[in-house]
Parts: C-alpha cells; sequence; structure tokens
C-alpha cells in the first residue's frame, strides 16, 4: 500500500504565511480566475457578431459556455472567501464542543448532494474538541464533499472515526473512491492544483482550506491512499481533558 504518514505528535507544518507562497496563492488565483473570463468574454464576442443571423444551435453552445464560465467564477469566489475566512481564526473564537455535533451540522448542509448520490456515511464514536465551531465543521464538510465529489463507479461510502493519541485526537475521513497515487499525497492540498489521478480530477480549495484551519488550531492533516483501494484523510486537533 502506497501512503504518505505524519506522526500526530510531531511539529506542526506552519500555515502559510510568506511572502512567496502568498504570491504564489495569488498567481495561481489569478490564473484560474482569468481561464473562465477569457472564455466568457470569447463565446459573447461570437454571440454579438452572430447576433443579426439566426443560428440557435450556435448561439445555445456559446451560451452554455458563458453558463459554465460564470458557474465556475462563483465556485472560486466562494473559495477564496472562505479561504480569507480560514486565514483569520482567532483562538477567542474556541469553545468546547462535540465532535459529532459538527459532523452532523456538515451532514446537514450537504444533505442534497449526499442523497443524489446515494452516499452513505458511516461514524464511530466522536469526542469533544476545543476549537472553532464554524470552522471545524466546514473541514467536515469539506473532506465529505471531496470523498462524494471524486468518488469511482460505486456508490460513496464514507467512514468517520476519531482515537485518542497522545495529547491528540486523530480523525479519520475514508473514502472507497479511485484512490491517490503516492506523489500526489501531497500535491493535493495545494492551492487550485490539477491533478488527474485514478482518472478524478482534483482541482480547488476544498483540502487547502480544510488543512489551513486544522494547522491554525495547531493540529496537522495528510492523506494516506492506495490507487483503487479509496483515500482516508486524517487531521489531529489537540486535546485538552
Amino acid at each position: 500500500m502506497a501512503e504518505h504518514r505524519n506522526q500526530a505528535a510531531g511539529p506542526a507544518r506552519a500555515p502559510m504565511t510568506s511572502s512567496q507562497e502568498l504570491g504564489g496563492f495569488l498567481q495561481r488565483a489569478c490564473h484560474d480566475l482569468r481561464t473562465p473570463l477569457r472564455a466568457i468574454r470569447a463565446h459573447a464576442d461570437l454571440l454579438l457578431r452572430n447576433s443579426g443571423t439566426p443560428h440557435p444551435e450556435a448561439s445555445g453552445t456559446h451560451l452554455n459556455f458563458i453558463v459554465e464560465g460564470t458557474r465556475r467564477l462563483e465556485l472560486l469566489a466562494e473559495g477564496l472567501s472562505n479561504y480569507s475566512v480560514a486565514l483569520r481564526i482567532e483562538e477567542s473564537s474556541f469553545r468546547s464542543v462535540p465532535a459529532d455535533l459538527l459532523l452532523r451540522a456538515a451532514l446537514t448542509k450537504l444533505g442534497k448532494e449526499l442523497a443524489e448520490h446515494q452516499a452513505e456515511v458511516i461514524c464511530g464514536d466522536l469526542p469533544r474538541v476545543h476549537g472553532d465551531p464554524d470552522r471545524l465543521s466546514q473541514v467536515f464538510e469539506n473532506l465529505l464533499t471531496n470523498a462524494v465529489r471524486h468518488r469511482g463507479d460505486a456508490i460513496p461510502r464514507v467512514r468517520v472515526a476519531a482515537e485518542k493519541q497522545s495529547t491528540w485526537w486523530r480523525f479519520a475521513i475514508r473514502d472507497n473512491g479511485p484512490g491517490v497515487e503516492a506523489e500526489y499525497l501531497e500535491r493535493i492540498f495545494n492551492p487550485f492544483e490539477r491533478l488527474r489521478s485514478g482518472g478524478i480530477a482534483a482541482p480547488g480549495l476544498g483540502l487547502t482550506i480544510s488543512r489551513e484551519i486544522v494547522e491554525r488550531h495547531g493540529g496537522r492533516m495528510w492523506a494516506e491512499s492506495e490507487v483503487g483501494a479509496g483515500s482516508t484523510f486524517l487531521f489531529t486537533i489537540p486535546a485538552r481533558d
């Protein structure tokens, strides 16, 4: 089994704070914003040029490209907004909260998408954790969304579990998707990364945001996977007895 492992008690990776990291992030964001904007402009220009000529099929094609480009811009804007919130997490928002309550909030928000794909989420006993409830619930939401959207041919099945390890709670979200090659297990956390692993594209900010949230709670996040046998996303949160 090809795995990428980190120890829960090891030093946490520093959140993205350097000018170089921030510059790279903004550059990738601009690239991803420009791509759909160019497509929207190009197809809008074609519609204008052909406005006096009845070509309903061509017009429909151009409109579809414009709608799709707009949808991508909306998703990017939402991702950037969520990332900016993750960067502003402060300990004043932390409180003790049952993790199963955080998971239920995520399941409620994703109810329609989970039902559409007949996704099954199995959960073991979860502990109380100390942190920002909204942001930690967002971690569960992002990881569940990742499992459903990057699924294989089978009905998505996700298992959520937690165990105590020294002074940490270690959470594991395991899916039955196509899996990820070992060399991509770190890159999938990069913002706007576009990989094709196991036949599944993995773009976006969900994993980037989730890791940032966890690290700002003093924990870590990583992935373990075997191609054809699913992936497990793991993260730690300091335990407070």
